[in-house]
């Protein structure tokens, strides 16, 4: 299964494509960049190229599932506007293509790559360089935080993923007992290690 996922804001958007490897025990890093937009600019022109720089990742890797970090209240309005906003065009471009979306919270995130739901950014990005077996951190930490949404789906949103797609495939071949089906589907993968 390959995953792309998000970690939206308007300035820096981070995406981080991986493939689980060997039916979901392991991942490996295809990509992992960020989609930035200058401060300067109008609001609806940055989100014109969130849109089109979603577009392109989405068009280059052609992921299986999209993955979003789920946005969360802060005290900074401002802040939350422009995470929700860019967190919408991805919702909207993976619709466009009839792909699964999975929305991820950051403590959820932090929990399934260090096992602490409290980790700090330090602690997110060494555990993702050390997982995905990579030379060097990914930078900036935007780009690890998608990186480690990733792996939270694969290891936590996995399951469901697969059986809401082999539901929906019952459902549309109209097989009789297409649910159950789907259920013993998304059992057979064996559960990530880590």
């Amino acid at each position: 299964m390959r995953v792309l996922a998000v970690d939206p804001g308007l300035t820096r958007c981070g995406v981080g494509v991986v493939d689980a490897v060997r039916t979901g025990r392991r991942a490996s890093m295809v990509a992992v960049g960020v989609v930035r937009t200058p401060a300067t600019d109008p609001v609806q022109a940055r989100l014109l190229a969130i849109s089109e720089g979603l577009e392109q990742w989405l068009d280059a890797h052609r992921p299986d599932v999209v993955a979003v970090e789920r946005v969360f209240a802060q005290s900074n309005v401002r802040s939350v506007m422009g995470t929700a906003q860019a967190a919408g065009l991805v919702l909207v471009a993976a619709a466009r293509r009839g792909l699964p979306v999975a929305m991820h919270t950051p403590s959820e995130v932090k929990a399934a790559v260090t096992g602490s739901g409290t980790a700090d950014k330090a602690q997110v990005t060494a555990m993702v360089t050390r997982i995905l077996g990579l030379d060097a951190p990914p930078r900036p930490a935007d780009a690890a935080d998608a990186l480690a949404l990733a792996l939270c789906h694969l290891w936590r949103g996995g399951a469901s993923t697969r059986l809401e797609a082999a539901a929906h495939a019952a459902l549309v071949t109209g097989r009789r007992n297409g649910y159950a089906e789907a259920v013993r589907a998304a059992r057979a993968v064996a559960p990530p290690r880590r």
